[in-house]
């Protein structure tokens, strides 16, 4: 933990293991009362250069969402079986590691970790792998997911990727 930090790293860890439980448990609801409403989910795609895309509005992203409204829709579709993508929905399991705080600004706690999720699905298991930047919102009794990006290392993949393989 850097030394400017106050925020108790043990308490930011709890916070991103959590969140990766809810996914792995299907807890949808719950996953989300983890973001602000206003929160950013971005996943950038890699350009012919194998460079990150850096601007979501102009250029391809394999998952953007400007607000909590597209992760709500998103799960609304995978519970009603309106996601051919989630059908049936894979078992997974998320593993976090290397969580660092890089900084913190008033409410706002800057991390990074790094992440691999196994997802099962048709008698077959896919590894999906990256690192996640997070900015973390201080709000009464913990913290609320304020940006997300997340850098998906293995792009090339035989399915659509969705929200919980990351």
């Amino acid at each position: 933990m850097s030394a400017e930090t106050t925020t108790d790293y043990g308490a930011i860890c709890a916070f991103l293991y959590r969140e990766a439980r809810h996914l792995d448990d299907r807890e949808w609801e719950p996953w989300l009362e983890m973001y602000a409403p206003d929160t950013e989910y971005w996943m950038p795609a890699w350009d012919d250069d194998d460079q990150l895309t850096e601007d979501p509005q102009s250029q391809i992203s394999l998952i953007y969402y400007a607000n909590r409204h597209g992760l709500e829709d998103r799960i609304f579709r995978i519970r009603t079986e309106r996601s051919s993508a989630s059908m049936p929905e894979p078992r997974t399991n998320h593993m976090l590691t290397n969580v660092e705080v890089l900084g913190e600004r008033g409410d706002a706690v800057e991390v990074r970790y790094n992440f691999h999720t196994l997802c099962h699905r048709y008698k077959l298991t896919d590894h999906f792998f990256g690192t996640v930047f997070a900015t973390l919102r201080k709000v009464e009794g913990g913290f609320l997911i304020a940006r997300k990006k997340i850098v998906l290392k293995n792009d090339y993949i035989r399915q659509v990727v969705d929200i919980y393989h990351i």
